[in-house]
């Protein structure tokens, strides 16, 4: 039997909140097949009303996260044949969120905690002043960049044991957004943010397990992040300013 034709066994979560379970599905093998057109062809070919998110297919929106044999992973990027165990899969909705149905999550928690780390922007200038000069060598500048490029997707949200133990904890993509703004001199905020991510569901939190960073489609570190948030509230509490 060629290979395209050979069949896998694919366990889809199936469900809300509530009440949910395992539905079990033969899908035909293909060459250079991903997790996302393993599900989107269970949609098309057996189950129409089965529920998830996808938009770009090409690896960069991160809206097609899902657990996949207990692993948090971008559908669209991840091969079934790096992931394939005795010829099955298990794909579930992201771990740590609520589920809406079926491989759909409800992200509000995730980005509530965002603005909880004041996650946003403060300018200290307006519009009509001059463009603010920073040299990309800046070691500050540096340090941002090096954690900029998180999407949202909330894989380490997923990843993360400490959400997992306690649910109100900030998690890694808000205390790494809260890190690059720490280190953004245009910023007005500094000292109200650290005192938002060293509160005690904050950074402080963190055990450094490095799960986050593992699973980092994009590859950051938000663990560094976190311990550089920790550097910094510390001095900042040393100083009296928390």
């Amino acid at each position: 039997m060629s290979q395209s034709k050979e069949l896998l066994q694919v366990s889809v979560r199936r469900g809300t909140e509530d009440e949910s379970g395992l539905s079990t599905y033969e899908v035909p093998q293909q060459e250079s097949q991903t997790i996302l057109d393993v599900v989107t062809w269970i949609q098309r070919h057996r189950e129409p009303s089965l529920s998830y998110r996808f938009a770009c297919r090409v690896g960069m929106c991160g809206s097609c996260a899902m657990m996949v044999n207990g692993e948090p992973r971008w559908t669209c990027r991840t091969h079934v044949q790096k992931v394939l165990r005795d010829g099955r899969l298990r794909i579930e909705p992201l771990r740590n969120l609520p589920v809406i149905r079926d491989l759909v999550c409800d992200m509000t928690e995730f980005f509530d905690k965002w603005t909880r780390a004041k996650g946003v922007f403060e300018p200290t200038e307006t519009r009509d002043d001059e463009f603010a000069a920073i040299k990309p060598s800046d070691p500050k500048r540096m340090q941002a960049n090096a954690a900029i490029e998180c999407i949202n997707c909330a894989v380490c949200y997923a990843a993360c044991d400490t959400v997992n133990l306690n649910r109100a904890y900030l998690g890694p993509a808000a205390l790494n957004r809260a890190w690059t703004l720490a280190n953004d001199d245009r910023d007005g905020a500094y000292y109200d943010r650290l005192a938002a991510v060293s509160e005690s569901d904050g950074c402080m939190n963190c055990h450094s397990h490095q799960s986050c960073m593992t699973y980092c489609p994009n590859e950051l570190n938000p663990t560094a992040s976190i311990a550089g948030l920790k550097r910094l509230a510390s001095l900042a509490y040393l100083k009296g300013k928390l």
